[in-house]
């Protein structure tokens, strides 16, 4: 009895002993303000740890003790910190750049590739995109991602293709906002300016319940927020284009700017080489801007926009005025993006951290020919496209954490999209003069390629990363999507019908075999509620948004992958290798033969329904982190394949990007603080075609007088043949000078260094009454050399 009343006398104490508080706060850059994403905070005491949140915020909560806690992230100076944990505590926490060799930088807890619970996931930072070798110069992240196995491309574009999947089937997000066209000029760079770029992240599979809307991957691009301490400017000359960026405080240490702009001026060295009476114009400019604010230590604010446009102009005039005659001629096409978002981060607790956030995204493509003749008479012909999509988002996502071994995050987000996918506009006028005695005729009217469609996308999710002990962990969350049609004001009352709600389970998980090695597996559903119709044959951005409709249901997918990871020499290595298996269903295509620019049909009417897909593979991933030589190696080998009722006679068809194997070498150097080197070799398997396998001698037919024998090309089975194998090096170099208060950088490079002739299409033609097979290839070697200025 004296026991039982002893402990019940000391059981207050016991768990006053055992209460728990909670250490939280922001991690950012001392010389900069900016917030360092993914930052790892490490209790060693106790082998608990975190990471930072996408705005730098983290929250530790621990028994009540005297502990030290370590704050790391790789190149900048790990601090450590004497804590008593007695009550709740803010601390916030300013990194140096690192001075000393990376080498020496140990790291520890669960920030590496080895203890991570998601699987399919791949950083990069910004600094390595800069130092791999790029086309003209320019800096694209586009092009390095399409470095990364399970990543495939194609030559002369920045799209993507992740494990089978479309380029429609990646969900691009610039500060959270989707991207539906990231290319400028035909492909050859990306709508991304590195210069204000702050991290760059790829999911492949293994999505977190947060995602959705698409079917293969998730790039994430989170821009600069601005200098909160001191102004910076960067600027760079290249051969075809310039760019500039200032960033810097407007309220020291509150609130920060960044401005980024770039042009090109191809148009311009082409007048100068290619003089001619034509006017001709091609170009693309962009440019970002943020405003962050710190309104409180508990609320900040973010305003940030993006607006790109390419143009492409032909103008042709002839006067002849004592003939009283002249002629106009006109063509042009014009693409872009303006995206802009309003962002508000709040503090609830040192628990629970609330991001919410409103967003406009337009995306559109419009092409116009004008002609005007007159010579007594007037002709005038105009001629106008136009198509895109055009959201307005809201949301809220929110971030507890109630214990170190819980990670709560759920929240909803409600888009209205509006599909704009075809309208062509056609004026003609023919005015007489008094002699002739033809009536005028004029002419004006629309086609719909269909009807202006507005669609309300609303998703709910929930997840929690549960630690169970440690070595396994679990992140399991759920997806729940609701779609439906209606108009610009409400929902339509089938918007909350049952058939429309789906049900998306996440799960991805990791088992410590020790503290070098653990296993991971993950499996994911996914659901596209829009389209992308593409016309393969045509070069130019005139694929057109739709969305999906009860003709044309919603894509849908199931993935599971599962591999192992490893990292050598405290993290000097990581390894991982991969396995998945990936299945779509509902997907479409044009009809054979289809263009939306010859047809003035519905879309509807002028697709293949029902498609199914499936992908599989392994992906190898080495890659190299610390020491003065950085890169990665990576291997691809998979299996992509595709079928439609009413094509290859309903059989299963390779995709053109399936592709058996790709290989890619990424490599650094630095030599010291003034010289550093790059190089890339790249490998890949032809892409699939169908091309005609054989020619033969038809049918005699008449015609003008005289017998004719046409040639009749026969078919195989559908993209059964392939181009010749993909491969490429590129190389590059830059020089750096340091002054008192600026710095300067001359980079120089080449593109394809052994001049590679790379397949970008094959046609028949004909030569010496014989059908031959040409290649016709995009670039050559290409030299490149750029100016870049830091003050």
């Amino acid at each position: 009895m004296k026991n039982i009343i002893f402990i019940i006398l000391l059981l207050p104490i016991y768990l006053f002993a055992q209460e728990k508080f909670t250490l939280s706060g922001y991690v950012t850059d001392s010389e900069t303000g900016e917030s360092i994403i993914g930052a790892n905070i490490y209790c060693t005491a106790i082998k608990q740890g975190v990471t930072s949140n996408s705005f730098g915020f983290y929250s530790l909560t621990l028994p009540s003790n005297a502990y030290q806690i370590s704050y790391s992230f790789m190149g900048y100076k790990t601090i450590a910190k004497q804590i008593s944990l007695n009550y709740d505590s803010r601390l916030d926490i300013e990194f140096l750049p690192s001075s000393i060799n990376l080498d020496e930088i140990e790291l520890t807890g669960e920030a590496n590739i080895v203890k991570s619970t998601q699987t399919s996931v791949i950083d990069i930072p910004i600094s390595q995109i800069k130092s791999i070798p790029a086309f003209l110069g320019e800096v694209d992240v586009l092009k390095a991602i399409q470095l990364l196995p399970g990543v495939q491309s194609s030559e002369g574009t920045s799209g993507f293709y992740v494990r089978g999947g479309g380029p429609d089937q990646n969900l691009i997000l610039m500060d959270g906002v989707p991207v539906y066209n990231a290319s400028h000029i035909g492909g050859l760079f990306s709508v991304f300016n590195a210069d204000a770029i702050n991290n760059v992240r790829l999911t492949k599979g293994g999505f977190p319940a947060k995602f959705g809307g698409r079917l293969s991957s998730v790039l994430q691009i989170d821009l600069k927020e601005g200098n909160m301490k001191e102004f910076k400017g960067d600027i760079t000359l290249g051969l075809v284009s310039s760019k500039i960026t200032l960033e810097g405080p407007i309220v020291k240490d509150k609130t920060s700017f960044i401005f980024s702009a770039r042009r090109t001026y191809i148009d311009l060295i082409a007048r100068t080489l290619i003089p001619s009476d034509e006017k001709f114009s091609l170009y693309f400019y962009d440019f970002n801007t943020k405003i962050n604010h710190k309104l409180s230590d508990s609320d900040r604010i973010f305003l940030s926009v993006y607006s790109g446009r390419d143009v492409f102009k032909i103008e042709d005039r002839t006067d002849e005025p004592e003939n009283n005659y002249s002629e106009n001629f006109g063509f042009g096409i014009g693409w872009g993006n303006l995206t802009s978002m309003i962002r508000w981060n709040h503090l609830f607790s040192d628990k629970l951290f609330a991001n919410t956030k409103f967003a406009y995204s337009r995306y559109s493509f419009d092409t116009n020919i004008e002609y005007q003749s007159i010579s007594g008479n007037t002709d005038e012909f105009r001629y106008n496209y136009i198509s895109g999509i055009e959201d307005f988002s809201f949301g809220m996502d929110f971030d507890y954490m109630p214990h170190p071994n819980h990670d709560v995050k759920f929240g909803f987000s409600y888009t209205n999209h509006r599909f704009f996918p075809g309208i062509s506009e056609l004026n003609i006028n023919q005015i007489f003069d008094e002699n002739e005695t033809d009536s005028n005729f004029s002419l004006d009217t629309t086609f719909n390629f269909s009807p202006t469609t507005i669609a309300h996308e609303l998703y709910y999710y929930v997840q929690d990363e549960i630690k169970f002990s440690d070595r396994f962990k679990a992140n399991i969350g759920c997806h729940i999507g609701v779609y439906g049609l209606g108009d610009n004001a409400s929902f339509s009352s089938n918007v909350f019908d049952l058939d429309n709600y789906n049900i998306q389970p996440r799960v991805s998980s990791r088992y410590l075999i020790n503290e070098d090695w653990s296993f991971k597996a993950s499996y994911a559903q996914m659901q596209q509620n829009i389209h992308l119709l593409t016309n393969s044959s045509v070069g130019l951005p005139t694929d057109i948004w739709v969305p999906a409709l009860d003709s044309v249901p919603s894509q849908r997918s199931s993935q599971i992958a599962a591999g192992i990871t490893t990292q050598l020499e405290n993290g000097k290595y990581e390894i991982s290798i991969e396995g998945y298996y990936k299945k779509m269903s509902d997907l479409i295509t044009y009809k054979e033969g289809y263009s939306n620019l010859i047809n003035t049909e519905s879309w509807v009417n002028s697709v293949e329904t029902g498609g199914e897909g499936a992908s599989y593979g392994l992906e190898l991933f080495v890659q190299k982190k610390k020491g003065r030589t950085t890169g990665w190696i990576g291997y691809t080998l998979s299996w992509t394949n595709r079928k439609f009722q009413n094509i290859n006679f309903g059989d299963w068809y390779p995709f053109k990007y399936d592709r058996r194997h790709d290989f890619s070498i990424v490599c650094s150097h630095k030599f010291n603080d003034n010289i550093d080197v790059g190089g890339t070799w790249v490998y890949g398997t032809g892409n699939a075609i169908n091309f005609p396998d054989a020619v033969y001698l038809g049918l005699p037919s008449q015609g003008w007088g005289q017998q004719n024998i046409d040639l009749v090309e026969s078919y195989g089975e559908r993209n059964s043949l392939r181009m010749n194998p993909y491969h490429r090096l590129d190389l590059s170099a830059n020089f750096r000078k340091h002054k008192k208060k600026f710095s300067r950088t001359w980079s120089i490079g080449f593109y394809n260094m052994y001049n590679r002739r790379n397949p970008f299409f094959i046609y028949l033609s004909e030569q010496n009454n014989q059908r031959v097979a040409n290649q016709v290839s995009l670039f050559p070697v290409i030299p490149f050399i750029s100016y870049n200025v830091k003050f």
